[in-house]
C-alpha cells in the first residue's frame, strides 16, 4: 500500500531556505505548538538561539499571574538559590538566583526591534535570512564606530573581572558603559535574554546569564559583549583568566590559550574569495593540536544591522558551509574550544549551554571586514586591553619541572 506523499513545506531555519523533512522542535510539540519543521539535525541546533524565543509566550503564561515554585531553599546567609535543584548537571557550576531585575534602557537611545517582544522580526524576513549584504563606505564606518566602543566595554569588563566579584556586577558594568556610549546593549531581551551581557564561567560554553555567583581565584571567565550604536550591531568576545590559580593551571591555559589561537589562525585565511567552510578546518586542526574539541552546535556569524544574519560561519572541519567572502561583508568568526568532548547541552533556564561532561572550555570572538586587501579587525585589542596570553605553566613530573630538578631550582 502506498501512501500519500507529504506536501512541502520550508524549513523554520531563520538561515535556510531548505524544504523541512519530518524533524519538528521537541519543545514546540512538548507546548502543543504545530509548524516547527526543520530540514536536518544541524540547521536545528544552529537556530536554536532565536527559534527558542517562540516558547516564550506559552511556556510563560501563567507565570504572568503565579510566581515561579523555587524548590530549593534559600541559602539562611545570603538569600542564594539554586532554582533547578533536581536537574543533572555536568560540572560543579550550579547558578546562583535570584536574578536581578531588568536594566532600564532611555528611550533617547535607540532601540533594535526586539527590544520589547524579544523577537528579532529583521532576521526573519527573506533578506536577513538569505542574502549577505555587502556594505558600502558610509556602513563600514558605521560598523567600525560600533565596534571601537565595544572594544572599550569589553575592557572595562574585564578590568573588573577578579575574584570576589559576581556575574551580575559586570553585566551591571556593561549596562552602564553602554548608556555612557549612547549604545544599547544587544543581548538584552534578544530571544528575552534577560542581561545586557553573556558571562561564561569554567563548563559554560557561551550564552551564560549573569547571576549572584562570585567569581573564585581559578575560574575562566568568557565575557561576550555588543553593542548597538548609530543601528549597527558590533560583537566580541574574550575569556579571561580569574586571578593567579586560573594562570597556573595547566589545563586552562591549554584550552583558553588553544582558543584565542583558533580565532587567529582562522582569521589569518580571510580575504576576498576565501570559502565559509574553510576556517572551520583551519581551527579545528589547530585545536587537535593542544589536544582540544571545537564545539559544533554554535556557529559565527553576519553582523550589521542586524544582530545576527547570513553567512553562518561554522568552526568544524569538513563542514558545508556555502559561499566565499567579498569586499564590504563583515562577519564573525568565534571558535568554541574544550578540553573534552564538544558535546553540548543546555540548562532549564533555556541559555546557559555547557559540556557534557563538564570539562572547562574557552572562546574569543572578533567582528571582521573583508576589503580588498584582507581583512580588517573591526574589534582589535588595543595596547592596554586588560587580558592576553599566557605562558603555559611548568608542570612538575617525577620532581621536575620542564627538565629542571627542584633540587636544581634551588642551587
Amino acid at each position: 500500500m502506498s501512501t500519500e506523499a507529504p506536501a512541502l513545506r520550508k524549513c523554520n531555519g531563520a538561515d535556510c531556505d531548505n524544504d523541512a523533512g519530518t524533524l519538528q522542535c521537541p519543545t514546540c510539540l512538548k507546548l502543543g505548538m504545530t509548524g516547527s519543521f526543520f530540514c536536518s539535525q544541524d540547521c536545528f541546533k544552529r537556530n536554536w538561539s532565536t527559534h527558542k524565543a517562540v516558547h516564550k509566550p506559552k511556556s510563560g503564561f501563567l507565570s504572568s499571574f503565579f510566581p515561579p515554585k523555587v524548590v530549593s531553599e534559600p541559602d539562611l546567609d545570603t538569600g542564594l538559590y539554586n532554582p533547578f535543584p533536581t536537574y543533572p548537571f555536568s560540572g560543579s557550576l550550579r547558578p546562583a538566583y535570584p536574578l536581578s531585575e531588568r536594566r532600564a534602557v532611555p528611550k533617547s537611545i535607540p532601540h533594535p526591534d526586539y527590544w520589547q517582544d524579544g523577537v528579532p522580526k529583521s532576521e526573519r524576513t527573506r533578506k536577513g535570512r538569505m542574502q549577505i549584504e555587502i556594505l558600502n563606505k558610509e556602513q563600514q564606518e558605521g560598523m567600525r564606530k560600533v565596534c571601537r566602543l565595544g572594544r572599550e566595554v569589553l575592557d572595562i569588563a574585564a578590568a573588573a573581572a577578579v575574584p570576589g566579584v559576581t556575574t551580575d556586577y559586570i553585566d551591571e558594568i556593561v549596562h552602564k558603559a553602554c548608556l555612557e556610549r549612547d549604545s544599547y546593549p544587544s543581548p538584552l531581551n534578544y530571544g528575552n535574554f534577560p542581561k545586557s551581557v553573556c558571562t561564561s564561567p569554567n563548563e559554560v560554553i557561551c550564552h551564560g546569564i549573569p547571576d549572584q555567583r562570585a567569581l573564585v581565584d581559578g575560574d575562566i571567565l568568557n565575557i561576550d559583549v555588543t553593542l548597538y550604536h548609530g543601528g549597527f550591531h558590533g560583537d566580541l568576545n574574550e575569556t579571561y583568566y580569574i586571578g593567579d590559580k586560573a594562570k597556573a593551571d595547566p589545563d586552562a591555559v591549554r584550552v583558553v590559550e588553544a582558543a584565542r589561537e583558533c580565532l587567529a589562525e582562522a582569521i589569518k585565511s580571510v580575504k576576498p574569495g576565501g570559502l565559509f567552510r574553510e576556517y572551520g578546518n583551519i581551527i579545528e586542526k589547530h585545536a587537535k593540536t593542544k589536544n582540544c574539541s571545537v564545539i559544533k552546535t554554535y556557529c559565527g556569524h553576519g553582523i550589521n544591522s542586524l544582530f545576527h544574519c547570513s553567512p553562518n560561519i561554522p568552526h568544524y572541519a569538513k563542514n558545508k558551509a556555502v559561499g566565499a567572502a567579498k569586499p564590504g561583508m563583515c562577519f564573525t568568526i568565534e571558535p568554541m574550544i574544550a578540553l573534552g568532548t564538544y558535546r553540548d547541552k543546555t540548562w532549564p533556564d533555556d541559555w546557559t549551554s555547557v559540556t557534557q561532561d563538564g570539562k572547562r572550555t574557552a572562546q574569543f570572538e572578533h567582528t571582521l571586514l573583508v576589503t580588498e586587501e584582507g581583512v580588517e579587525i573591526l574589534t582589535a585589542r588595543l595596547p592596554n586591553s586588560a587580558g592576553g596570553p599566557v605562558a603555559m605553566p611548568a608542570v612538575e613530573t617525577n620532581g621536575k619541572a620542564n627538565g629542571v630538578t627542584n633540587s636544581e631550582k634551588s642551587s
